[in-house]
């Protein structure tokens, strides 16, 4: 948040301002998905965007690797990469339709770590 404060190309942003309607794959029912971030900002042509922002840690963006022996945790991690997906999904549908940008940040963006 201090990064967009600080940052004089962007306009204004709001932190989990937007609801947006998804269907979960683990549970079939209806919910809302409220991204980290909506920003309105200058790019680098001067011209001004919307940004959609999902901040997650990397790991939740990437498939779980399956181990050896079924465990809770494996089941946890898939259900949760497996709703994030659907979130992310129903987020770029609604930036598509409106010409906004949709990003999702890890660690590695924020901070230049690999």
């Amino acid at each position: 948040m201090l990064m967009f404060d600080d940052n004089p190309n962007v306009i204004r942003w709001a932190s989990e301002e937007l609801a947006i309607p998804y269907v979960s794959p683990v549970d079939r029912k209806r919910h809302k998905y409220y991204p980290d971030f909506l920003i309105e900002m200058k790019n680098r042509k001067g011209q001004i965007e919307t940004v959609l922002i999902e901040v997650k840690p990397y790991k939740q963006t990437q498939v779980p690797t399956k181990p050896k022996r079924r465990s809770k945790t494996f089941e946890n991690a898939t259900k949760t990469y497996l709703v994030n997906q659907a979130k992310w999904d129903a987020a770029k549908i609604v930036c598509e339709n409106k010409g906004w940008e949709f990003r999702i940040l890890t660690e590695k963006e924020i901070y230049g770590k690999r």
